[in-house]
């Protein structure tokens, strides 16, 4: 068994097409149908449903793509590792994040990149909880800034880094000074604009209002932090959305950030990673920043 017919084997899968699967791998389509026919023979199994075109992968071959994966996970960690010894830390830290904790990933990188001169980094914002689930497992991530929840549920590592409070943003006139807190039974009265149910930012929201005996129907939902912010701009929404953000942009001129009590909720934030022994050198090393980066710290005091 060669290592490259694994490599083509699990292009396939992410591809699901034969050409694009050749081309990722920079070989021609026959070679790379040949390579898995003859780590099929070699298998005794057949990994392909073969057609006209590419018809999926077989169970048996769905269950080799996952050790295939992590065999050449493994191999890249050792590689990643030698390289380390040899020369200091290279190659690309990939890392994913739910919205809600976006803002939070620059306190991270910016630490990794100082200690790692010759690491890059790339950043995957915006992914919704069960794309990061499923790209850890894919070994497509070396980590992720998600809910604690989510990590608990598919038994990944979790490094705590903060908790999220939330706000209310609401417009403010020049003369009115706004509340200094306000329930989340008050806040449900307001016009809302909120993330998308399926988000689980937005799942965080609703276990609350139905907590304390509420139900929002908010009018406009969205997939993106920012665009909460644009709403409220523009006059006539409300919305809630996690402190952290605020550390980035400020308060807005004409808005203000309410802090939710009655009850205070926070959610655990963290680095999600697979549990692998040993750890890969690169994820040891975003570990490692994040103790240093006082992420808590940062985040804990609203900006005026």
């Amino acid at each position: 068994m060669l290592l490259r017919q694994l490599e083509y084997l699990v292009a396939l899968a992410r591809a699901r097409h034969f050409a694009k699967a050749a081309q990722a791998c920079y070989v021609s389509q026959p070679a790379l149908s040949e390579g898995i026919r003859k780590l099929e023979e070699e298998l005794g199994i057949p990994l392909v449903l073969r057609g006209r075109r590419f018809d999926g992968l077989t169970p048996e071959g769905e269950r080799v793509v996952l050790w295939a994966q992590r065999i050449l996970a493994d191999r890249d960690a050792m590689e990643d590792e030698i390289q380390a010894l040899r020369s200091g830390l290279t190659g690309r830290l990939r890392i994913g994040t739910v919205p809600t904790a976006a803002t939070a990933v620059a306190l991270l990188t910016q630490p990794f990149c100082a200690a790692n001169p010759l690491a890059t980094v790339q950043v995957f914002a915006d992914l919704q909880a069960e794309d990061i689930v499923n790209r850890l497992k894919a070994y497509e991530l070396d980590a992720a800034v998600t809910y604690h929840s989510s990590a608990l549920a598919h038994g990944f590592r979790f490094v705590p880094l903060y908790r999220e409070r939330y706000v209310l943003l609401i417009r403010r006139s020049a003369a009115d000074a706004g509340p200094s807190d306000i329930s989340w039974e008050e806040a449900s009265r307001y016009p809302l604009c909120l993330l998308h149910p399926m988000m689980q930012g937005r799942q965080v929201l609703d276990a609350v209002f139905e907590a304390v005996g509420v139900a929002v129907t908010p009018r406009v939902e969205t997939d993106s932090i920012a665009s909460l912010f644009a709403h409220v701009r523009a006059g006539q929404w409300a919305s809630i959305v996690p402190h952290a953000w605020l550390h980035v942009f400020g308060v807005p001129a004409g808005m203000h950030a309410v802090p939710l009590v009655r009850p205070v909720r926070t959610e655990r934030i963290g680095l999600m990673l697979p549990s692998r022994d040993p750890v890969p050198v690169i994820a040891q090393a975003l570990i490692d920043a994040a103790d240093q980066a006082g992420i808590s710290t940062a985040l804990e005091r609203l900006p005026d």
